[in-house]
């Protein structure tokens, strides 16, 4: 997985993070799509750029990668990423507070949705084929802005009301760019097993249950010495967690 930065493009706007080296950004004012911008340029603008949407109630970001293995199982990317979405809420969680994934793209804590991840890929691209590009798009909820009564939507969430006080936007993509840095970094240098290790340990546990991840990214549930296979590429297009008309998590 590579994370070399290529710099063919200018970035619309200033920066405004601090990202590490290998991370270029674009940012795009509140009414713009990051996963839809990041598609439409990952050819041109290549591994490292990473779009940034500036909301107040939102943190909407998407990361342009290009995989050095064909795309059945370069997929698995998409687990590096929301693992290390999870790591960067986790440095600003209270204590008490649970973060879970609902296998594979949906965030959750304390039981409420807060965000999810996404993966786009070419349209043309080839099972059996190295893609020239992969999208790791990530949307988290920081305020809910729904009319209502409080607990109007037990199954909503969003950090401020969850106690992640004072985690702006900007933050939060900073600390997915290091943590993501250093899951592929293990990738690397180790394979993909301490990545599956990392994503599996924010499923939420079941007695007499393990959990594997294949090599094309299908998860692999193992109980009573039978094993269930669910794959990933359908639930990937499902994106049952995303509301297209907000661009954020269902509530």
């Amino acid at each position: 997985m590579s994370l070399e930065a290529r710099t063919r493009i200018r970035t619309p706007y200033a920066a405004a993070l601090d990202l590490p080296p290998p991370f270029r950004l674009v940012t795009l004012r509140e009414a713009g799509d990051a996963f839809a911008h990041a598609t439409s340029i990952a050819a041109e603008a290549g591994a490292g750029t990473l779009v940034w949407v500036g909301r107040f109630d939102l943190v909407e970001f998407a990361l342009v990668l290009e995989p050095d293995e064909p795309l059945a199982t370069a997929r698995r990317a998409f687990y590096a990423g929301m693992a290390a979405l999870a790591d960067a809420l986790l440095v600003h969680a209270p204590p008490e507070k649970l973060i879970a994934f609902e296998w594979p793209d949906a965030i959750f804590v304390d039981g409420g949705l807060i965000g999810g991840g996404r993966l786009g890929w070419p349209a043309d691209a080839s099972e059996d084929a190295t893609p020239p590009w992969l999208v790791f798009g990530g949307t988290v909820r920081t305020v809910t802005t729904a009319a209502g009564e409080p607990g109007l939507h037990p199954r909503s969430a969003a950090l401020e009301e969850e106690g992640f006080d004072e985690l702006g936007s900007g933050r939060l993509v900073e600390g997915f760019a290091r943590h993501f840095m250093v899951a592929v970094d293990a990738w690397n240098e180790s394979g993909f097993g301490p990545v599956a290790k990392n994503y599996l340990q924010w499923l939420p546990t079941e007695p007499g249950v393990r959990r594997d991840i294949d090599q094309n990214g299908d998860l692999l549930v193992k109980r009573l010495g039978m094993v269930e296979r669910r794959p990933l590429l359908a639930k990937l297009a499902e994106v049952g967690w995303y509301d297209p008309e907000t661009r954020g998590p269902r509530l």
